[in-house]
């Protein structure tokens, strides 16, 4: 049985993830701060034998030593999330990520760990006018957020050259589902959305709504996490998305059609930082990792509207 540390374990992306791999029967060790994580998202990995949960920040290195000694992989998903909050507060940011992450991958050298995956971000690219987005492209990060999740994965590449642990980082294009967080002045566009217009409230868009996204539904993810963990692929970032886009006006027009109503955005300015379109192109994962999007757009969309809708 594997053992796997799980950074973030009360965050969207990493609750699903270690539910996933306690079904794969691997034994998880989670750790989260809950600065952004909810204990809502743990309650029910806790009803599992082969998950421990210590309440530790990643930037602990005593900590952070502790839980990892004895792992065989270590998912790092811990961070904090979102580009708008990063334009606010940078110095958070890239103290959390940057540091946790430099604390999380020395640990896993010291307990000799098989493999790291880190998060990372489509958020790297920038707004650059080619698209799809290729891994080989010159990143160009517009924010806080994405420069501290562009160090993220060049440390833990590095990390695969200096030292005797394989690493992968997956660049997440938008990625959405149950568990994640819809309140919030930073909460994901689509939580966001489904929430207020569920409550028959007008969504705010940021700008004209023609920008777009390559929404990424969570079980994808979760999917490129653990083909890059089992794998024997090292020193290596790979897109994790669809490889389509959606624009946000669009967005709104799927989630009226999917709930039988008719609910007009609201228009507000642009936010800074944020790029116009994302889209990805993941021949490399298909190619390397044999990855391949197993839930569509218009599927995980519908999932995400019946599970918010029994909330």
């Amino acid at each position: 049985m594997p053992t796997a540390l799980v950074t973030g374990v009360a965050g969207f992306v990493g609750s699903n993830l270690a539910e996933t791999l306690l079904d794969r029967g691997y034994r998880i060790r989670g750790v989260d701060n809950f600065e952004t994580g909810r204990k809502r998202n743990v309650e029910p990995l806790r009803t599992r034998d082969d998950f421990t949960f210590h309440r530790v920040d990643v930037r602990n290195r005593e900590a952070i030593a502790s839980v990892t000694d004895g792992a065989d992989y270590v998912f790092h998903q811990a961070a904090v999330p979102s580009v708008p909050r990063s334009v606010e507060d940078p110095v958070k940011t890239t103290d959390a990520n940057c540091t946790g992450t430099a604390t999380v991958l020395d640990a896993a050298r010291e307990s000799s760990v098989d493999t790291v995956v880190v998060a990372s971000s489509s958020s790297v690219y920038g707004s650059t006018e080619r698209l799809p987005k290729v891994e080989s492209m010159e990143p160009r990060p517009e924010s806080p957020y994405a420069l501290s999740k562009y160090y993220t994965e060049e440390l833990s590449l590095q990390c695969s050259d200096l030292y005797d642990v394989d690493t992968v980082a997956l660049r997440y294009f938008n990625i959405f589902g149950p568990r994640q967080d819809p309140n919030g002045e930073y909460a994901a566009v689509i939580p966001k959305f489904v929430r207020t217009m569920l409550k028959g409230e007008p969504p705010v868009i940021y700008g004209d709504g023609d920008q777009s996204r390559d929404f990424t539904y969570i079980e994808n993810a979760v999917g490129a996490n653990v083909r890059a963990a089992e794998g024997d692929i090292t020193g290596e970032a790979f897109n994790v998305g669809c490889g389509g886009r959606v624009t946000i006006n669009e967005l709104v027009e799927r989630i009226n059609d999917r709930l039988g109503r008719d609910i007009e955005p609201v228009h507000d300015d642009p936010r800074p930082g944020d790029v116009r379109h994302s889209h990805a192109d993941i021949s490399k994962a298909r190619d390397l990792l044999d990855y391949s999007p197993e839930v569509d757009f218009a599927e995980g969309l519908d999932r995400t509207i019946d599970y918010y809708r029994e909330q």
